[in-house]
């Protein structure tokens, strides 16, 4: 389970929550411009945007869960299990493999609007990475840095593209699903409620935040939705990046997942393995750890984006404490 977010405060920032059991040893990777994406079914790319993202790196090939290029678009791909569906090779399509399919839009796409024009004609083709490496069933948030966003999702129906009004993806249901449940939480707001109950009778109150009293706080994907739509859409905006990006990451902080509290299996507990952002401007990424809070970032070094080989960056998981005695 996970969730990705836009977030627009002076710049735009894109990522997500990955939310597993398991880690797979991912990093942040760059890919150059010069490298060659090999795509199982249609001609490589091998001059494209450079990438940004957290990936696993396999065989020399960079798995991405998320990223952005440098034109300032970004996406991720975020668990889809029972909904999704991958298709069979058609040759009057693009056929293209699910673990191909970021660097696929993120390589030639600089916005939405071209994003939409490639996705017109694709096709989603269930081939694995490899014997022992399967495909994910996944749907993506695609969004770009003037904060428009769609939904991806390939089911039984087909590809489905949704505009994504509110800027954020969990799970399941499918996305119009998810949309029409957030029309049961209308009244939620910070502010103090109005009593509509029984106006002319004074009632008395114990707490503060009553106006979201009913504000869903589970680990399930639709309470995450809900939640991080008005997390995010009352969020305050900074006047620095240091205000902004704090203010991100407080905003997926809102649904990160503790460990012990999302059982998934006897003795295995899903949990919030990283939480990031990438500036979708500057193409500066930041990232954080379940066991180290803090931001980590990695800047977009623009004089080695014409190479051809990959840019590793390990993930700082240690905690780091700052003593003041």
């Amino acid at each position: 389970m996970c969730t990705s977010i836009i977030y627009t405060a002076g710049d735009s920032y894109f990522g997500r929550n990955l939310d597993l059991e398991i880690s797979f040893g991912q990093e942040v990777v760059v890919t150059p411009r010069n490298y060659p994406f090999k795509f199982r079914k249609g001609p490589s790319l091998d001059h494209h945007y450079a990438i940004t993202g957290m990936a696993l790196v396999k065989d020399g090939y960079p798995l991405y869960f998320d990223g952005a290029n440098e034109e300032g678009l970004g996406m991720a791909g975020l668990n889809f299990d029972g909904p999704c569906h991958y298709f069979p090779e058609d040759p009057r399509k693009d056929n293209v493999t699910p673990f191909e399919f970021i660097p696929y839009i993120l390589g030639q796409c600089k916005n939405v609007t071209e994003a939409r024009k490639l996705l017109s004609n694709l096709n989603l083709v269930k081939i694995d990475f490899s014997a022992k490496l399967h495909l994910s069933p996944l749907h993506w948030l695609i969004a770009d840095k003037s904060g428009e966003a769609i939904v991806v999702e390939s089911t039984a129906e087909g590809l489905n593209v949704y505009d994504n009004p509110v800027g954020v993806l969990t799970n399941n249901p499918e996305f119009p699903k998810q949309l029409l449940n957030l029309s049961n939480y209308q009244s939620i707001s910070p502010a103090y409620p109005e009593n509509t109950l029984i106006p002319e009778v004074k009632l008395s109150t114990y707490s503060r935040g009553f106006g979201s009293r009913f504000l869903p706080g589970g680990m399930d994907s639709e309470s995450r939705f809900v939640k991080e739509v008005f997390t995010k859409a009352h969020a305050p905006k900074g006047k620095s990046e240091i205000e902004n990006i704090t203010d991100y990451f407080h905003n997926l902080h809102a649904v990160e997942q503790q460990k012990g509290l999302d059982q998934v299996a006897p003795g295995q507990f899903e949990y919030t393995i990283y939480s990031d952002g990438i500036n979708l401007t500057t193409g500066t990424f930041y990232y954080s750890t379940y066991n180290n809070n803090q931001i980590n970032a990695v800047k977009l070094e623009k004089d080695k984006l014409d190479q051809t080989e990959l840019l590793q960056y390990p993930l700082q998981s240690k905690q780091t404490i700052n003593f003041q005695n």
